[in-house]
């Protein structure tokens, strides 16, 4: 018997609190309620299923405003399932409140989760709306557009080709987290030393354009990453951490992060790795698998992200994960991505020449030639070792970044950190 889930929920009797998972579910992404189940899983059925079903149609069309796409299927264990799918009409409100999943759990959401649905249901973001800042200023994005672009000069045409400014004059989120001074938070970088309780620099880019904000944190990582070496008469410069990789993910937490949170990007410098902390997890719709394959990109700030891919800092079509990976495709150890319920969190290894792998760890490496995902049953009929032994050394190579681990028991699967 499957486990609840933020995907499923059991319960033993139809009362009113499995309203609020069918608002969940319509809000942020379709599950199934099954009834006749106890919490544990065992199995106890209902009497009379099909006058069963008109109750929880008529409790779903009298209580849910509006009222949110579902089915309804009996089984043959005297089981039903509701399935509820997520709808384009949020929010879907029990009692004129909106719930969401936490994990197995179904809880209220709050303000600022409630605003977002109201705006998704719009088909709007944050960054389209009416700024409350109108009195902005734009010198470090036409400099910038003057330099990569060779626009003479900003004007009002431009800032609305580009979204920042709505047809009737006025600006937007957009063109403020772009404007030379604004509110919001922004980037925080400290460089610690041998030990996390060693701060040996910090530096807050805050309340200024995301573009200065590009361009400093650029900075501060070529002055700690990057150095030059002198081999005979010739200075060669060295990348400590590929300085693509450190971009294309400075570049997508700008993008991708919720900006109506308020709080900071965090990155961490460290002398064996850069982490990048963005709030905000993953936009709806796209699992953790599709975002570290590199499957699909939505991007969560259309309006920035356009801007930015206009300026060559990103690739449109969401290969940001790809070209971070390919930067270390010669590099045995990997970077590796942390998808959290409020933040993901992307490591950057520093470079080196070469993991001390033994002759099983390599053996498992050359049964991924080709193939991208394998199950750990795959990898025991390739190498012809047994579960024990693939897993200990599987479970080594993960901590060393070399392979990468998703799902979970039985769904388990493996990745090679290479192009």
């Amino acid at each position: 018997m499957e486990r609840e889930s933020k995907t499923l929920e059991y319960t033993e009797q139809i009362t009113r609190t499995f309203l609020k998972t069918v608002s969940a579910y319509a809000n942020y992404g379709s599950g199934k309620i099954v009834f006749g189940i106890s919490d544990d899983g065992i199995i106890l059925g209902l009497d009379n299923p099909e006058q069963l079903c008109l109750n929880i149609e008529n409790m779903i069309n009298d209580n849910l405003s509006p009222i949110p796409d579902y089915s309804l299927e009996i089984c043959r264990n005297q089981t039903i399932v509701l399935t509820v799918f997520e709808g384009l009409y949020k929010p879907y409100l029990y009692r004129s409140k909106a719930y969401k999943r936490n994990d197995s759990a179904t809880i209220e959401v709050n303000r600022l989760d409630l605003n977002r649905l109201v705006l998704d249901g719009m088909n709007q973001t944050f960054e389209e709306q009416i700024s409350n800042e109108q009195n902005l200023t734009f010198q470090t994005l036409e400099t910038t557009l003057v330099q990569e672009l060779k626009i003479e000069g900003l004007s009002n045409d431009i800032l609305k080709t580009l979204q920042l400014m709505t047809p009737d004059g006025c600006y937007t989120n957009a063109a403020a987290l772009i404007a030379d001074h604004n509110q919001f938070k922004g980037v925080d970088i400290i460089r610690f030393g041998t030990t996390i309780s060693e701060l040996r620099d910090r530096k807050t880019l805050e309340n200024c354009s995301i573009l200065t904000q590009f361009f400093e944190a650029l900075n501060i990582y070529r002055q700690y990453y990057q150095i030059e070496k002198i081999e005979g008469a010739v200075r060669r410069k060295i990348d400590l951490i590929p300085e693509e990789a450190f971009r294309e993910a400075l570049a997508n937490a700008l993008v991708h992060r919720l900006w109506d949170v308020d709080s900071n990007i965090k990155i961490s410098m460290f002398e064996d790795k850069i982490e990048i902390s963005s709030p905000g997890s993953l936009p709806p719709g796209i699992s953790k698998e599709e975002y570290l394959n590199g499957q699909i990109s939505t991007l969560r700030n259309p309006i920035i992200g356009n801007l930015f891919y206009r300026l060559n800092y990103i690739e449109k079509f969401g290969t940001g994960i790809k070209r971070i990976n390919e930067a270390y495709s010669h590099n045995l150890t990997k970077p590796n991505y942390q998808v959290y319920e409020n933040s993901i969190t992307v490591g950057l290894p520093t470079l080196n020449e070469e993991l001390n792998l033994n002759e099983d760890e390599k053996q498992i490496l050359n049964v991924f030639d080709g193939k991208k995902i394998l199950t750990r049953a795959q990898i025991d009929e390739l190498t012809g070792f047994n579960k024990a032994k693939t897993v200990r050394i599987l479970n080594h190579l993960t901590e060393q970044s070399v392979i990468q681990k998703t799902g979970k028991g039985r769904d388990i699967k493996y990745t090679l950190l290479q192009k």
